[in-house]
């Protein structure tokens, strides 16, 4: 038995209620069992305890035994002074508080069949605990559950772009261009393309918007992929000047070249390209932050990301080997990626910052409109009986895998909890 189930029992109010009273005898009513604390300190704040005649409002501490109250250092720790109950299943020693003063404490006990369902969830092998159990619950539970999930994974990738619009003093254009750059490295190059737009000003970018030249010449010459002998041919010869001419104008410090991925790669996903496309995309609008603000539904957005590279591209995959014919644009699956990991959050934070509720709507609709995921935990979550029906609920089910299944925290997760308290 782990200390997490006890907090479970607790919090749920799962415990038999008949005949609660301390190790003195004094009965205990539980009004309210308190907030659940997932950081350091007492295990619930603010609970409403009566014993005796007398209303406590304080903390609630729960271990296995009583004795990890002192084998924990609560005895001499001020956090856990305002402890107004100690919650036990085996209450084995007293224990008291930095004043001095005994800490009440109860054991508790609970329905033998909660008991025997967690253990049975927590002692299953297959991809994840649930798998041959899931199909118990209500669909539309799970539904309702998925909603909330995608939510919670929305609010993730919101805190990583909190921190950056505070690095860039809430510039939003400034903000919004970084999350977008570094999305062009996805996995592989996701940290060079981040450093370059650290080195690569939006404002200096905005000043060449309407030359596509000019845009490949920043971008190639800042990651440092115009170093190496490319001159043979024109288009990379009038690069490598352009960029020398904007670097001193600028007073620019291009990255080095060997922070790129390339080996084992698919070609489409070469830096090279990438860069090709995002100035293409830099170069369709002035403001990418007024465009992205704008109502409009998939297929505007769609024609702003794939837009067409220089036609060198379409011979080529680096500067230096020529290639079949090919165009070049962004492909729907990169597309979508984009919009998942990087539009739909912005929107939702902007919309939540400046309350504007259309669009957070909005950003909500994006997801539902684009269709699921395809990779291996989506194909597992399908095997199991729960298939995504668009991106809101692959997302999902992609954060329910990594934040809730693998390190098995089925205690708070909505499936498993159902599952835990379901009676035969």
């Amino acid at each position: 038995m782990k200390e997490e189930f006890l907090h479970f029992i607790w919090k749920n109010r799962l415990f038999e209620p008949s005949n609660l009273s301390t190790a003195e005898g004094e009965n205990i009513e539980i009004v309210n069992p308190g907030r659940h604390n997932i950081h350091a300190g007492p295990d619930f704040f603010d609970a409403r305890i009566r014993i005796g005649k007398t209303l406590w409002a304080g903390n609630v501490e729960i271990h296995l035994k009583a004795s990890d109250w002192n084998r924990h250092g609560h005895q001499s720790d001020p956090l856990y002074r305002n402890t107004v109950l100690h919650v036990v299943a085996e209450n084995d020693v007293p224990v008291r508080n930095t004043a001095g003063s005994q800490i009440p404490t109860i054991e508790i006990g609970w329905p033998l069949w909660i008991e025997y369902n967690y253990k049975a969830l927590m002692q299953q092998h297959d991809w994840v605990n649930c798998a041959s159990q899931i199909n118990r619950i209500d669909p539309f539970r799970v539904r309702f559950f998925l909603n909330g999930l995608a939510i919670e994974r929305l609010q993730r990738k919101i805190e990583t772009m909190e921190t950056l619009l505070e690095s860039s003093k809430g510039d939003w254009s400034e903000t919004f261009y970084r999350m977008l750059v570094r999305s062009f490295g996805f996995r592989q190059n996701g940290d060079p393309f981040e450093m370059l737009a650290r080195s690569l000003p939006l404002n200096v970018l905005q000043r060449h918007h309407e030359s596509l030249f000019q845009l490949e010449a920043l971008l190639f010459g800042q990651a440092g992929l115009l170093q190496e002998n490319i001159q043979f041919e024109e288009y990379p010869r009038s690069l490598v000047n352009e960029h020398h001419f904007l670097s001193q104008k600028y007073g620019l410090k291009p990255l080095q070249g060997h922070l790129w991925k390339f080996m084992r790669m698919h070609p489409l996903n070469f830096p090279t390209l990438r860069l090709a496309q995002l100035a293409g995309i830099l170069h369709h609008s002035s403001s990418l932050f007024s465009i992205i603000l704008m109502p409009q539904g998939l297929d505007a957005y769609r024609t702003l990301f794939k837009s067409e590279t220089n036609p060198f591209w379409d011979t080529h995959f680096t500067f230096l080997k020529s290639s079949k014919f090919q165009k070049k644009t962004m492909g729907e699956e990169s597309f979508q990626l984009i919009l998942v990991n990087v539009l739909v959050p912005f929107l939702f934070l902007y919309g939540e910052k400046n309350n504007k509720q259309e669009l957070k709507e909005r950003a909500l609709q994006i997801m539902e409109e684009l269709p699921a995921e395809n990779n291996t935990i989506l194909r597992h979550w399908a095997s199991s009986g729960i298939e995504a029906f668009n991106a809101l609920e692959s997302q999902a089910l992609i954060h329910l895998h990594h934040m809730y299944c693998e390190p098995r925290r089925c205690l708070e997760c909505s499936i498993g909890q159902k599952l835990i308290t379901h009676k035969e």
